[in-house]
């Protein structure tokens, strides 16, 4: 059964109804005692494709185009072995 608060109560417990829709539980408001709205979760959707995001991020000017990296990177460690070593020398 859906929580029920009144305006007032829900103006000063705005937190508490977030938190028990996020929960998944839906809550009802209602107003001189007739219940007139209901806060509930959103359907959940599959995630959305990165590239997709991407993409619509350039076409509205928000992104530009990746730049170029000039030149070749170079490895920071100078000898071979320096990750593991790091790792052995925290345990």
């Amino acid at each position: 059964m859906p929580a029920v608060y009144s305006t007032y109560e829900a103006k000063a417990k705005f937190g508490e109804i977030i938190r028990k829709v996020r929960h998944g539980q839906r809550v009802l408001i209602s107003y001189r005692g007739q219940k007139v709205a209901e806060v509930r979760p959103l359907a959940m959707t599959s995630p959305p494709i990165i590239e997709e995001v991407l993409k619509d991020l350039e076409d509205r000017g928000v992104l530009g185009p990746p730049a170029k990296v000039p030149g070749s990177l170079k490895p920071l460690a100078r000898r071979p072995g320096a990750l593991s070593r790091f790792l052995e020398s925290r345990e």
